[in-house]
């Protein structure tokens, strides 16, 4: 397929700049201020009054397939994704069966093939069944193409096991990815432990549950000369413990969730499942922690955690519902309306974060809009108003509390490997 875009403004390095950009196959094979038509099946894309991005990239989501498609399946995600403006995404391990096995992984990468929009990368697990007894065969799995390795949604409760992991996963020169929890001190909460947990009469999990846990692994990271990578900090105590981490020169890296970044505890309204998340929505100075982590550096990338559930499972009190947001078709679009354009960030700082640190943090030949890179782009409207409607998700997952929120930025048309993952009907498209 040719693919030649017109007229939009195109994020280089330089900034934004108005180009045409000329994609054929899988790839860009020119940018410049004025192309011609060359073919006459080309398809022709007219990006007036918005800019074209380098496709996002979402190195943390739930898919549920295989096992839980009553959730999700890949092609719902993917096509969720793609509407986000994500190009590529690293669904995570816990499914059924999980992806502990050569087996199992090439069960979800057969299904990868044939139905994702977008490029997939999954995890593999880091302990057989995510029951963090035995470890899984990490050779095997790399050898499959696995992304990286967690037991994302458990934390692993063994420093022993936990040790043996990064040392098998730094040889396999791979990253082991920690969803941060000690189980022992969750106490049976289902929302952060503080002022409003009271309120609302409801068990708070505290902090300490996640940093504890992050401090564990930093020690074992720098013991097992392995990249750890921590998922969705959410607490002060936790970007501390990364940013002195990175100074002391070990190799971690770390993401926030853009609803961590959005909200804290006390913005919850409602005792409502959708509110429910983990790690929770936690306190002022923890959100104001993230946003200044993440704009010194210690916190590297923004990632979804798209988790998405049942209405059965989430339309209900917060004790009873299960842990979960959606977020990968809002993210950029919210986080541009909080952020960009009040003016604290810029745009190129919210593209770094949402694609080129991704593709850096984990040497991805992707992230990027140049001449024989790969065609991976999103076009957005940054004018124009959208009101989150949850009927319009293409997700089968609604659980958002940000259902009739005004953002500016929706993605209008995505660009994965060179073929059209996603398009709004406004989208102006020809054939010639």
């Amino acid at each position: 397929m040719t693919i030649l875009i017109k007229n939009g403004q195109v994020m280089l390095e330089q900034g934004l700049v108005q180009r045409d950009v000329l994609i054929k196959e899988d790839k860009i094979v020119n940018i410049a201020p004025h192309i011609e038509q060359i073919e006459c099946d080309t398809v022709v894309i007219d990006a007036s009054h918005k800019v074209i991005l380098p496709g996002f990239i979402d190195v943390h989501v739930h898919w549920r397939e295989p096992g839980f498609e009553y959730k999700e399946t890949i092609k719902t995600g993917s096509t969720a994704a793609a509407r986000g403006g994500f190009t590529t995404a690293m669904p995570m391990p816990n499914l059924n069966p999980v992806p502990d096995t050569k087996e199992n992984l090439q069960k979800q990468l057969n299904i990868i093939a044939q139905d994702s929009l977008i490029r997939a990368i999954p995890y593999g697990a880091i302990t057989k069944g995510e029951l963090g007894e035995d470890l899984a065969d990490f050779s095997d799995l790399a050898e499959l193409g696995c992304f990286a390795f967690t037991d994302d949604g458990r934390g692993v409760q063994s420093a022993g096991m936990m040790y043996e992991a990064m040392q098998q996963a730094s040889k396999l020169g791979k990253a082991v990815v920690a969803h941060c929890e000690d189980n022992s001190l969750i106490l049976g909460g289902c929302m952060h432990e503080g002022k409003r947990s009271h309120q609302l009469g409801l068990q708070g999990i505290p902090s300490v549950c996640e940093s504890v846990q992050i401090a564990r692994d930093i020690l074992l990271a720098e013991a097992a000369n392995c990249h750890y990578h921590v998922c969705h900090v959410s607490t002060k105590e936790s970007v501390r413990l990364v940013r002195d981490a990175k100074r002391a020169g070990i190799h971690v890296t770390c993401e926030v969730c853009p609803h961590h970044l959005l909200c804290n505890d006390m913005d919850i309204t409602e005792n409502h499942g959708n509110w429910k998340m983990n790690p929770p929505l936690r306190d002022f100075s923890d959100q104001k922690a993230l946003i200044e982590g993440l704009e010194d550096g210690t916190i590297d990338m923004i990632a979804t955690d798209h988790a998405p559930h049942t209405l059965e499972e989430k339309n209900c009190c917060m004790s009873k519902a299960a842990f979960g947001i959606v977020g990968c078709e809002t993210a950029f679009a919210q986080l541009y309306t909080a952020f960009v354009k009040t003016g604290r960030w810029s745009l190129k700082q919210l593209v770094d974060w949402m694609s080129i640190k991704p593709a850096q943090v984990f040497q991805l030949p992707y992230g990027k809009l140049a001449i024989q890179s790969c065609a991976d782009l999103t076009i957005v409207d940054l004018e124009k108003e959208t009101v989150i409607d949850i009927d319009t998700f293409k997700s089968k997952g609604k659980n958002t509390p940000f259902h009739k929120r005004v953002v500016y930025g929706m993605p209008e048309l995505t660009i994965s490997r060179g073929k059209i993952a996603y398009q709004e009907e406004s989208a102006c498209l020809q054939n010639n």
